[in-house]
């Protein structure tokens, strides 16, 4: 019987999702072009209209970002910092901003757990991210174009994760009181090319691990352009097309004795049945 052979650490590694190399360069691109594409200023817009509403004033910020200029100008007291796999996070935080970067994250749930133990007890989480149905129509117009021209597949997109289980991270990371809603978006852009060069501009290019290491055939974007336009048209601008994005917002605290706890089970004081039952006039 011959002994299974012990293979080196590096190959017992589950392999990465994400080319580290890739993304960095894309987003050193990206910050040569020196401008925030639209979706990130309405996640900037969110993320300030969630923090007005809550009554607390958070006097010690950190923003995990690939976009270090643009959120440092809207939070200019925060510690900034890059989306690395260990975090370089002060301690004693009252609030940690995840800033459109966590769908890059291999282990997004490393990154929020990091994030929670930088907090103080009842200190925020507050992330934004695309995710849920975002680009589904460059993934549909793409796709078709690739298979038509080629007759396979390759790996194009990043996949998005789902509202459901982006919040049930939170939990799992050990945040309290978590809640995860999005904010559906239809911008309009000129053609394929006009989306794919916004996307560019904000380091969302290929960075996946398996992706193709040569250049795409012509006829492939060519082929995609146009279906693009006749499938997905602007209906309030014609000569347009439509592109969705899904922005995902998750929040959480961490856990605190001051904060509401659930009641336990059969505690409650009144009855459910009594409670629906019609009152007499």
């Amino acid at each position: 019987m011959t002994a299974a052979p012990i293979l080196p650490p590096s190959d017992r590694r589950p392999r990465q999702l994400t080319d580290p190399v890739a993304l960095r360069r894309n987003r050193a691109r990206a910050d040569r072009l020196g401008r925030a594409d639209p979706l990130h200023r309405i996640a900037l817009d969110e993320v300030q209209t969630r923090l007005a509403e809550i009554n607390r004033r958070f006097t010690r910020t950190a923003i995990v970002t690939s976009w270090p200029a643009f959120w440092a100008a809207a939070f200019p007291d925060a510690h900034v910092i890059p989306d690395a796999g260990v975090l370089d996070l002060p301690g004693d935080l009252d609030l940690v901003i995840h800033a459109m970067s966590l769908h890059w994250a291999d282990d997004p749930v490393g990154q929020i757990v990091q994030s929670t133990r930088a907090l103080k007890p009842d200190g925020l989480f507050l992330a934004a991210l695309p995710g849920g149905d975002t680009l589904p129509e460059l993934r549909d117009t793409l796709t078709r174009a690739e298979i038509e021209v080629t007759g396979g597949l390759s790996p194009r997109f990043l996949p998005m994760g789902e509202i459901r289980d982006l919040g049930a991270l939170l939990s799992r990371a050990g945040l309290a009181l978590p809640v995860a809603d999005h904010l559906p978006l239809r911008l309009s852009y000129r053609d394929l090319f006009h989306l794919a060069h916004d996307l560019r501009a904000m380091g969302e290019g290929n960075a996946l691990s398996d992706r193709l290491r040569h250049p795409s055939r012509r006829e492939i974007f060519a082929r995609a352009a146009a279906d693009y336009a006749a499938r997905y048209p602007d209906p309030d601008q014609p000569g347009r097309v439509i592109a969705s994005f899904d922005l995902i917002f998750l929040t959480g605290w961490a856990p605190a004795a001051s904060q509401p706890k659930p009641l336990r089970p059969g505690s409650a004081q009144a009855s459910l049945t009594d409670a629906l039952k019609p009152r007499m006039p």
